[in-house]
């Protein structure tokens, strides 16, 4: 038998050592979201559904012969601290693209942080027309508030006959400012007329004093968009006080929260949301069954969007061909027609995802499948 001589052997183990890494290699993907906090329900079902995505992608042979690794962090429902963590998981974890974040106002804020690293970033649910806004490395595979401003009122007009609506917002906050502005735009545009247009703060506990002031107005509608820890208060309140008119939100109101503050309150209200689990298209029931298994709840349209993301970025991986940033980022902007569960997403120019826009309405407690709302 012939030896080998000591350049042969140091080759031989060379290749194998490589071999060894190659395989224990794993493209590592960052995740910033609320998992304490005020907005910890978001964050959670975010998590919950992309760490159920990235199992599914794995256990299919994973992207590019290796296996996606998720680094989760909570930026504690603040949005400062969403850029320190996007500074984390960029600069001491090496991730190649970062699923995130899921507010408006976080988003905004960390997104300048993957942009001048040139880290693809893809947020699922931040719906501020700026957040994409920030460079050509932002992207989302959500809606914008641009779109679902505009199709509350448009349903509030065809469908509730909405001729005077009052407005109430937090002027704190980027996303409630977004669907505030479009909303209004269009309903004005419309003929409809907007009989207040009052606004609060983030953390705000007491609105009687902006509901006393509908209440004199009589308006058709009231349109609060924004999230669950302040919908609940807003909706006892004004019930409270006589005002038995719909009240009308966005996607922040889409929690199981929503219904254990505000109880019977919440009850003759609308939302736009990102899909409904009583969709009986094939990708819906496949998710809302896999979702339910796994966890043992219906998700919610976080949950749907955090998933759909996670294999978006996935795919634009694949046919990047690379972990290099720039190619995903090429790969993502030319994502066109991609059979996501929450709908068919094509990624546009503006790097804003084109998809449909539904509306919930909640009865009994219960958030029950309305419509789905076309926009321009």
């Amino acid at each position: 038998m012939r030896l080998l001589g000591i350049p042969q052997l140091v080759c031989c183990l060379a290749l194998l050592l490589g071999a060894v890494a190659l395989g224990q290699n794993k493209i590592r993907i960052g995740v910033s979201t609320p998992l304490s906090a005020d907005l910890a329900s978001y964050g959670n079902s975010v998590r919950e559904a992309v760490i159920m995505a990235a199992d599914e992608i794995n256990a299919s042979g994973g992207v590019l012969g290796q296996k996606i690794q998720l680094i989760i962090e909570d930026n504690q429902s603040r949005a400062d601290q969403a850029k320190t963590v996007f500074e984390k998981l960029i600069k001491r974890d090496n991730v190649v693209a970062i699923i995130g974040d899921v507010t408006s106002g976080a988003s905004l804020a960390a997104a300048p942080v993957a942009q001048a690293a040139g880290i693809p970033m893809l947020t699922p649910t931040a719906t501020n027309i700026q957040v994409t806004q920030q460079g050509d490395y932002v992207f989302r595979t959500c809606y914008t508030d641009e779109q679902q401003g505009t199709a509350m009122a448009k349903f509030a007009i065809d469908d509730l006959g909405a001729k005077r609506i009052a407005v109430l917002y937090n002027m704190k906050d980027p996303y409630s400012i977004g669907l505030r502005d479009s909303f209004i735009k269009y309903a004005r545009e419309h003929g409809a007329e907007i009989v207040a247009d009052l606004s609060y703060s983030t953390g705000d506990p007491d609105f009687r004093g902006q509901l006393t002031r509908f209440r004199r107005l009589r308006p058709d509608a009231i349109y609060a968009p924004g999230y669950y820890s302040e919908i609940g208060p807003i909706c006892r309140q004004a019930r409270s006080m006589g005002l038995d008119v719909p009240l009308l939100g966005s996607d922040g109101w889409d929690s199981e929260k929503t219904i254990e503050l505000a109880g019977d309150a919440a009850n003759n209200s609308y939302f736009t949301n990102h899909y409904s689990p009583e969709d009986t298209r094939e990708e819906v029931q496949a998710f809302v069954a896999a979702y339910k298994n796994r966890y043992g709840r219906v998700p919610d349209g976080l949950a749907i969007l955090g998933y759909d993301a996670m294999r978006i970025l996935a795919d634009a991986i694949s046919r990047a061909g690379s972990t290099d940033g720039k190619a995903i980022r090429d790969a993502l902007a030319a994502t066109r027609n991609f059979p996501a569960a929450s709908g068919t997403i094509t990624i546009n120019a503006d790097r804003n995802a084109d998809k449909p826009i539904v509306v919930i309405a909640i009865k009994d407690r219960q958030f029950r499948f309305q419509k789905a709302v076309t926009v321009d």
